[in-house]
């Protein structure tokens, strides 16, 4: 994947056949877990170039993405589509109480140094829960990728550290719903014959989609290996 800090290479990478096949891969994941009703709002939380902004968008949301690099904000409200765009800092999110139906952090909460306060701000600014894409430490990606491209300095979490955040923010049970894209790290057409094979309940999956719904108090989480 092309470097963070040049967006329109960021974004050129997602229409290379493997970073298509991986973003669709990845919010057909988050997608499955919120299943929002049409005309929802949400709050796309390091929106970046906009890419799963807009996807969730044509989803059928209503979408404000916010980030706090001002090239990237440059760069996604420059691109067509109905998503709102502004520069903030996800530890402290300007909006009031209960501004969204729902909040996203898709692979940005590991660029943010204190990821329990960033949480903090998306469960207050919530109505009905979270979603978030994160990088899975106990994964073959991790293995063999952490370190490069646009995983450069980025924090691999495991599933026992997500519990953690999540028990600092309200008391909750927790549910686990595996649903796991397996590809190897060459990401080749290989990989993606495995991803239809093998069944969905391996936990080494690079992408950990995770939803926490305040309704319900439960955490949902799914894999998926992206390379």
């Amino acid at each position: 994947m092309a470097a963070m800090t040049d967006p329109a290479a960021y974004e050129a990478w997602y229409h290379t056949p493997r970073g298509r096949w991986i973003g669709q891969q990845e919010f057909s994941l988050l997608i499955k877990l919120v299943q929002p009703v049409n005309g929802q709002s949400l709050l796309d939380v390091g929106s970046g170039t906009g890419y799963f902004s807009r996807a969730f968008a044509e989803a059928g949301l209503k979408v404000t993405g916010i980030d706090p690099d001002t090239d990237m904000i440059h760069y996604a409200q420059a691109q067509t589509g109905t998503v709102d765009y502004l520069q903030g800092d996800a530890r402290h999110l300007p909006f009031a109480d209960n501004s969204f139906d729902y909040c996203t952090a898709v692979t940005s909460l590991c660029f943010v140094d204190q990821p329990v306060k960033a949480l903090a701000e998306m469960w207050r600014v919530s109505r009905q829960g979270i979603v978030l894409g994160l990088l899975n430490r106990n994964s073959l990606l991790y293995r063999s990728k952490h370190n490069s491209g646009s995983y450069r300095g980025a924090r691999w979490d495991r599933w026992t550290e997500v519990e953690q955040w999540v028990a600092q923010l309200t008391p909750v049970s927790i549910e686990h719903r595996h649903k796991t894209a397996i590809s190897l790290p060459n990401g080749g057409s290989l990989s993606r014959l495995a991803e239809q094979l093998l069944p969905g309940r391996l936990p080494w999956g690079g992408f950990i989609a995770v939803y926490i719904a305040r309704n319900t108090a439960t955490i949902s989480v799914s894999h998926d290996c992206p390379a």
